[in-house]
């Protein structure tokens, strides 16, 4: 792994996702973690609240970005746009993606209640995922903790867990370019086969090298792919609560991707 420490967090969820963090707090986070740089990657979701590709809060530089999960056929990953500027085709494909997260949780909250017997005080809005319902079920009278709804409610595995309608690779891949500055491969190392979903990065522009896997991976099958495919590497701490700079690039990968972001 890199030594240098991160000048970035690229990679970061808000309330308008599944996170915890507002932007009203995101400064003085990001100035706990020790970046002055962030991107706001909430799930297949625009930030309502940023209104430019790259804005200014309190000092510190938020890029607008999105995190997108795609179908490849034999594998789902996660996309990473960056410098979002709100274009016709992704703004429809988000529209989509919403209203089917809203009925997908709603039939997941009517299958968690049947099989429980237990009444689930949650309110389904956009933005709405699973870590939402697990809080629920975890805050109501069922017998599971935010863990057990995953183990065994709503998990992939689970009587209650109902599959999102997702876009394909190609289609996901096409919107996001046409709306962002640089479009990336999330996580590689949190997939089932890394190099699998390595080789997808051949239509990408970067991908996330410095992410908080572990300290015994091997982020030498990254390496391959980036002197390859000629990727930006980026990365961050795939923060869902108000711990930022746990992973990020540094400074010298940090330029590079920066000059790919107007504005920045």
């Amino acid at each position: 792994m890199h030594d240098d420490p991160p000048v970035a967090d690229l990679h970061l969820h808000t309330t308008a996702s599944d996170g915890r963090l507002t932007i009203d707090r995101l400064p003085d986070a990001a100035r706990a973690g020790g970046v002055d740089v962030v991107a706001v990657t909430d799930h297949d979701r625009y930030h309502p609240e940023l209104d430019g590709s790259v804005v200014e809060r309190d000092g510190v530089t938020i890029i607008h970005g999105i995190e997108l999960r795609a179908d490849a056929g034999d594998r789902r990953v996660d996309l990473l746009g960056y410098g979002v500027e709100p274009h016709p085709g992704l703004t429809a494909e988000v529209e989509r993606l919403q209203k089917n997260r809203v009925e997908r949780a709603r039939k997941i909250v009517d299958y968690v209640e049947e099989t429980t017997g237990v009444h689930l005080d949650i309110d389904i809005h956009d933005g709405i995922g699973r870590p939402h319902i697990a809080h629920a079920i975890d805050t109501s009278d069922a017998p599971y903790d935010y863990q057990g709804a995953f183990d065994e409610l709503i998990g992939a595995d689970g009587p209650c867990y109902v599959p999102r309608d997702l876009p394909s690779f190609d289609h996901g891949v096409a919107v996001l370019k046409e709306a962002c500055a640089v479009v990336g491969l999330a996580h590689p190392f949190r997939y089932r086969d890394p190099a699998g979903a390595l080789n997808l990065c051949e239509h990408l522009d970067a991908v996330e090298r410095y992410y908080p896997y572990g300290y015994d991976t091997d982020v030498s099958l990254v390496d391959e792919a980036i002197e390859k495919f000629g990727l930006l590497a980026t990365g961050g701490s795939d923060a869902h609560d108000e711990t930022l700079g746990r992973a990020g690039p540094p400074e010298d990968d940090f330029v590079r991707f920066a000059a790919e972001i107007p504005g920045l």
